[in-house]
């Protein structure tokens, strides 16, 4: 059976959340939807409250299972949805938070009358029941090519790491061939940040249509791993640099080098702050093997954007090791990320 919109949601070991979460989706106005969770190797309880919804939601048809024996991970189980989903537009979800009843209807209305290939919603974040904080976009149209990823790279966070909320035509992503990168954290933010730089017409909603759940012992709250779960997801980082080579002709080439270098920089700070838990210890010289610009001096004096902030990169990077940390552990206390 086909239908006009696929709903992916990776699921792993959400028993207490997953019935809120899948009643939301299931909850939508808009009616052609197909609902496709992936069990990546779930050991408690949670495909039994699934099973349930399954055969006592009115909708309870829509909804198809595909598993992983073992768990994979997030990516993994969303590259799945890419592969198997019956719908012409997907939309992600995570198996803990929650969407509005019209998130759908709005998202397919805006694709519909500005013939779009994507559109992104807004969202809050919410921590026992109480509203932390609120990502807002403007209400906004790219149209011409290249005006998405200009208005995405201007800035840091100018738009949302995250694989969530926002609804793009499944072809989109199977002929480009876009893949979420087989890690933890930051698969999100490499995928988002290669998805922005298509050249696609978006849509953008000041509308908040997802509510993000913050919760204690989700993957994005732990705060304890090995080195070698370190420098994987630093790798991770490294892949947004690899993919500024491919972009060198495009006005948000700067934006992109920003992007990806001060990722890294971000990173190592919350390293320097909790550096005591990590085990084994991580070197100041293998932190700084990673503050490498993905630009060449010569270019980055040609830019027309982000020059300044690119240029002082590109110089932490080429200072000695403990020099360079010394440096960013100045900057990282006065911004209070350390």
């Amino acid at each position: 059976m086909s239908y006009k919109v696929t709903i992916g949601i990776p699921v792993f070991n959400v028993e207490i959340y997953i019935s809120r979460t899948l009643e939301s989706a299931l909850s939508q106005t808009y009616d052609n939807i197909e609902f496709l969770l992936v069990d990546d190797g779930c050991t408690d309880a949670t495909m039994d409250v699934v099973a349930e919804l399954q055969r006592q939601h009115p909708r309870g048809g829509a909804v198809r299972v595909l598993t992983h024996d073992v768990n994979k991970g997030p990516s993994a189980a969303r590259n799945l949805i890419i592969d198997e989903a019956r719908g012409d537009f997907l939309y992600f979800m995570d198996s803990d938070d929650t969407i509005r009843e019209d998130t759908i209807a709005l998202m397919i209305d805006s694709l519909t009358r500005h013939d779009a290939d994507i559109v992104f919603g807004s969202y809050q974040k919410i921590a026992d029941g109480e509203v932390l904080n609120t990502y807002q976009y403007p209400d906004a149209q790219f149209l011409n090519t290249d005006e998405l990823g200009v208005f995405s790279y201007r800035r840091y966070a100018g738009i949302q790491a995250s694989a969530c909320n926002f609804l793009v035509k499944t072809s989109v992503l199977r002929e480009n061939n876009l893949r979420f990168y087989p890690v933890n954290f930051w698969e999100d933010m490499i995928f988002t940040l290669d998805l922005v730089a298509l050249p696609l017409r978006a849509v953008m909603l000041s509308a908040i249509t997802y509510n993000y759940i913050q919760r204690e012992g989700s993957l994005s709250q732990q705060g304890r791993f090995s080195k070698d779960e370190i420098i994987k997801n630093l790798s991770a980082i490294e892949y947004l640099k690899q993919g500024c080579q491919k972009i060198k002709d495009k006005p948000f080439y700067s934006g992109r080098c920003y992007v990806a270098t001060m990722t890294d920089f971000y990173i190592i700070c919350n390293l320097l702050k909790n550096r005591h838990s990590v085990q084994p210890s991580i070197s100041d010289a293998e932190l700084m093997s990673y503050m490498t610009h993905p630009a060449s001096l010569l270019e980055i004096s040609h830019f027309r954007y982000q020059r300044i902030q690119n240029l002082f990169l590109w110089l932490i990077g080429k200072l000695p090791s403990s020099f360079g940390i010394l440096i960013i552990k100045v900057i990282g206390k006065r911004k209070d990320l350390i």
